[in-house]
């Protein structure tokens, strides 16, 4: 993944971003392409200090929807300022344990929040930003 990729994400130097189910399945590619963005480590999901944005990522068997919704506040609740946005990534509709679009958009609403921009990952993964 290229850096100009890494910037379609929104993210800019000096930005906390703090990651929500990281496990060995990930791109860590994208991973890396934001601490390189950003010159700052990724911080997982224990973290609670303030944050300028997250990165999450959700499986179909992570959960159903409420579980999603309650993943999407708890990455909210650690925002320096409303602002901030939250990249959901979900496995692509051609991989295994992918998340329909619909599950994804009722968990932004119950939520409280809203899918503005969807980017398709070249590994297989799907990302949806999601906004107050």
């Amino acid at each position: 993944m290229s850096r100009d990729t890494g910037k379609d994400f929104d993210f800019d130097a000096g930005q906390l971003i703090q990651e929500f189910g990281f496990d060995n399945d990930v791109d860590m590619e994208l991973r890396s392409t934001i601490e390189e963005i950003t010159g700052e480590q990724l911080e997982d999901e224990g973290y609670r200090g303030s944050a300028d944005g997250a990165i999450a990522w959700w499986r179909s068997d992570d959960g159903d929807t409420d579980d999603l919704a309650d993943l999407l506040v708890d990455c909210r609740a650690g925002f320096a300022d409303d602002a901030s946005h939250i990249w959901l990534i979900v496995p692509d509709p051609s991989q295994p344990l992918a998340v329909p679009m619909e599950d994804v958009d009722d968990a932004a609403r119950t939520a409280g929040l809203m899918v503005t921009t969807t980017r398709y990952l070249p590994t297989g993964w799907t990302a949806f930003q999601i906004v107050s």
